[in-house]
This record gives structure tokens, C-alpha cells and sequence, in this order.
């Protein structure tokens, strides 16, 4: 999964992968029979929610290799809503973040799709947070506020919860940011710290690595191929 990053205990891997497994399919099917995941969402679409492909890869490779997971997202307006044709705000639309994150629930509704004031870290044994710009905008202040950017409630609560109880946590493309204001002096890779023409093209989240950075967390610069074990909590 391009961009994916995660925050965990190390404690705790031995748990999590009970057999060599990881978000990028490498052959071989995980068993995680005995795992509960939560995934939060931010709303539907890159540019105003959750990144689709990020959403839906993460979702995918869980019930691949056999683990149970919810979808959570804050039961709230998002911020705005993106025209993805246009890349612009849709005039006049309001929209519910949790409503548009269970258009990724697959017609379960509310079987699947829970308000994140419910998330309870006592219940799962790791939490997800895939990227798109919704991290910005709906979990959290960082599109209005910069480096001085607020985090929703629920955000900063189940981090925490799930960061004392030891659980790991996947953080995707942005999301890291998320963990760096809740956890302070933590070690992340967001990928390159230049925008720079690379391989990969242009490295998109340069800026925001510079914030992270100013915000007191540790950068571990790493190609975006090296995926959901880059980093750890020291």
C-alpha cells in the first residue's frame, strides 16, 4: 500500500502478526483469525475524506488474511466538500463524515459503520487510520491551523487509549500526523523530506514532514515501498 506507515509497540508485533504477514501481499495468506481491528475513516473521496484506495486496500488485505475489523468515523459535517472533477469546493453541499465513510461498508450500514465515540481500544487489538485529506479537515484542525492544529476528541482519546494499552497503530500516507500531535517526541516516516523528483515521482507530503518535524517528532526517512513496519514507539 503505497505511503502506508504505522506506529507500534514492539512489544506487541509478536501479537498482531501471528504469522509473517504484512498490508503489502507478499504470497503468502496471514492468519489473523483471532485479531479485531478498528479502521477510522474520515469520510469518502481524496481530496474532502478518505483516500479510496487507501480505505479500501487496507479493508481488503485485513479480511484477506482472516482478521475482524469495524469502521469507525466521528458522526459530524466535514469540513467541505471537494468537486473531484474540478478539485474544488462543491457549492452548497453539506455532507455527514460518518454517513460518507460507510459508502465504504460494502451495504452492511450500521453493521459495519460505528461512531468513533464508541471506539473502545478495550475491544480491538490495533487501530488503522488511512490517509486522504479528510485526516486534515475532519480528525483534526491541520488544514486551517498548520503546525498549530487541534485534533478532534475522539482522535486523540483512542490514540492515547490504544498507545497506553501497548496495541499497535497504522497510520497511513498523513495520518501520521495525527500520532505526532498526540504523542509527542515519537518516530515516524512519512517518506522523503525534499520535494524532489524520485522514482516515485513527486514526493507529495513534504510539507507536512516539516511540520511534523517542528513538532517535535523524529522523521525516518524511507522510500514509500517499505510499508506498515517502518517505525516503532521507543
Amino acid at each position: 500500500m503505497l505511503g502506508t506507515r504505522a506506529l507500534l509497540s514492539k512489544q506487541t508485533l509478536a501479537v498482531f502478526f501471528r504469522q509473517p504477514a504484512c498490508f503489502v501481499h507478499q504470497g503468502d495468506y496471514g492468519n489473523w483469525g483471532n485479531t479485531n481491528v478498528a479502521v477510522v475513516f474520515s469520510g469518502c473521496g481524496w481530496w474532502d475524506g478518505t483516500d479510496v484506495h487507501e480505505g479500501v486496500y487496507t479493508m481488503y488485505h485485513l479480511s484477506r488474511n482472516g482478521a475482524r475489523f469495524q469502521i469507525f468515523a466521528p458522526n459530524q459535517q466535514q469540513m467541505n466538500v471537494i468537486d473531484h472533477m474540478k478539485k474544488q469546493p462543491a457549492s452548497g453541499e453539506n455532507r455527514n463524515t460518518m454517513i460518507e465513510s460507510a459508502r465504504f461498508s460494502h451495504g452492511q450500514g450500521k453493521m459495519q459503520m460505528q461512531d468513533l465515540s464508541s471506539l473502545d481500544a478495550n475491544n480491538f487489538d490495533a487501530v488503522i487510520f488511512p490517509g486522504g485529506y479528510g485526516i486534515t479537515k475532519n480528525l483534526s484542525s491541520f488544514m486551517k491551523d498548520g503546525k498549530d492544529f487541534k485534533l478532534h476528541n475522539d482522535v486523540e482519546r483512542v490514540l492515547k487509549d490504544f498507545h497506553r494499552s501497548r496495541k499497535p497503530i497504522g497510520l497511513a500516507s498523513m495520518s501520521s500526523v495525527l500520532a505526532c500531535r498526540a504523542l509527542p517526541s515519537i518516530e515516524v516516516t512519512m517518506g522523503y523530506e525534499r520535494d524532489e523528483n524520485t522514482r516515485w515521482g513527486n514526493w507529495p507530503n513534504t510539507n507536512m514532514v516539516q511540520t511534523v518535524k517542528a513538532m517535535g517528532a523524529r522523521h525516518n526517512v524511507r522510500e514509500p515501498y517499505i510499508s506498515f513496519l517502518s517505525s516503532y514507539v521507543k
